[in-house]
């Protein structure tokens, strides 16, 4: 899957060192998979949370942080949403989250 964007990873991890070790894990599976629906993320991650068809929550770090992403399956991409610790999490809303614009 090619993953849009890295750069908003890394720079959360900036924010939050202790975030890089999952997050980048995270990225390195998502770049090597193949994943074309739901099912293989659940197969991925079962702890993954399904919102629509098209989006999904991964709880990364032990459930420290979330990651709300995207899919373009017939395209392969993995659009990054949303990065957060759970606290940052609970203020938004998963479904119609979008990245913020730097």
């Amino acid at each position: 899957m090619r993953v849009i964007t890295k750069a908003t990873l890394l720079r959360f991890i900036e924010q939050q060192p202790l975030a890089g070790p999952p997050v980048l894990a995270w990225w390195r599976a998502a770049a090597a998979a193949n994943w074309t629906c739901m099912q293989d993320l659940k197969a991925y991650a079962a702890s993954v949370s399904v919102i629509n068809a098209e989006r999904a929550v991964f709880n990364l770090g032990g459930n420290k942080y979330r990651l709300v992403v995207g899919l373009a399956w017939t395209r392969r991409f993995v659009f990054i949403k949303f990065i957060g610790t759970n606290a940052d999490y609970d203020r938004i809303n998963a479904a119609t989250v979008e990245p913020e614009q730097s």
